[in-house]
């Protein structure tokens, strides 16, 4: 059977594209790996009527209403290659199954690389953060620390101080901040350690200590970081399209990227890794989708 469209990722954004597509009565397969980069985050926030909900619970529910769509279908796996055919894209599970659709959607999310610091993995998205705007309500007014250095610690730290007035620049070696950045932090009573960090002290990802180099100890209720990020799969080079500068996947107004017929939506297209902003964009690539096709078939 050839698909209207393939997506590849199924949580937020390729559930809210399905969801779409199925009430365009579309045939869509929804490939996912069930592996979302928020596996480890306890609760969201900002989503309209889910404020609070698991990320889980949320996926888990929207799943259930895309399928109760008959041109839905979905498949657990792995897309471990994808061309251009002919007449559209065939793709290739990790499992060996192969499936053809007329258009792609990519949402695969993106690949945290975290820091090789003790800790740092079973912290992440449970005390140590990224978003102010998911996180940064719970921990309002609280002593936080924040994993930068240079212009992005700056920036960070200008924002938290909305949040939090106590509030540490962890630089995790020599500071690259300015000297102008160095006197306006000290200004708002922001300080900055250079000591490298050892370990990140925790009870099941709640954060209990930073550990120093020198054995020293700072107490932290969270500390927010930044992540360099990846594509978990090459597309890019299987059909050809272009990824940014940041490692995300390069698209246009209309979630479309570079290659004819692929689109992209969600967290690999973005930093801005936040549910409403996802999902949103699921959708929006969902009616542009339909509307190439109806342009194609209509002539």
């Amino acid at each position: 059977m050839k698909f209207d469209v393939i997506i590849i990722g199924g949580s937020y954004a390729g559930l809210s594209a399905a969801l779409a597509l199925a009430r365009a009565v579309r045939s869509v397969l929804v490939v996912d790996a069930g592996q979302p980069c928020n596996r480890q985050t306890p609760h969201s926030h900002n989503f309209l009527t889910h404020d609070g909900d698991k990320p889980a619970d949320i996926s888990a529910v929207a799943k259930a209403e895309v399928l109760k769509y008959p041109t839905v279908q979905f498949v657990d796996g792995t897309v471990v290659g994808a061309e251009k055919q002919s007449a559209g894209f065939g793709i290739t599970l990790a499992s060996g199954e192969n499936f053809s659709a007329r258009k792609l959607l990519i949402s695969t999310g993106l690949k945290d690389l975290l820091p090789p610091i003790k800790g740092f993995a079973a912290c992440w998205a449970i005390s140590i953060v990224h978003c102010p705007y998911c996180h940064g309500y719970e921990i309002r007014d609280e002593k936080i620390g924040l994993l930068m250095n240079g212009d992005h610690a700056f920036e960070m730290a200008r924002n938290l101080n909305h949040w939090n007035k106590d509030l540490t620049v962890l630089t995790n070696g020599k500071s690259n901040l300015t000297a102008q950045q160095t006197e306006k932090l000290a200004s708002k009573s922001i300080k900055i350690i250079e000591e490298e960090i050892a370990e990140f002290e925790h009870e099941e990802g709640v954060l209990k200590n930073v550990v120093f180099s020198n054995g020293e100890k700072l107490i932290l209720k969270a500390v927010y970081a930044r992540a360099e990020v990846q594509q978990h799969v090459d597309f890019h080079l299987q059909l050809g399209f272009e990824l940014t500068e940041l490692n995300t996947i390069k698209v246009d107004e209309q979630q479309k990227t570079t290659a004819d017929d692929v689109y992209a939506a969600g967290d690999c297209t973005t930093l801005m890794r936040s549910i409403p902003i996802i999902t949103a964009s699921g959708t929006l690539a969902a009616i542009m989708m339909n509307k190439e096709m109806i342009s194609e078939d209509f002539g």
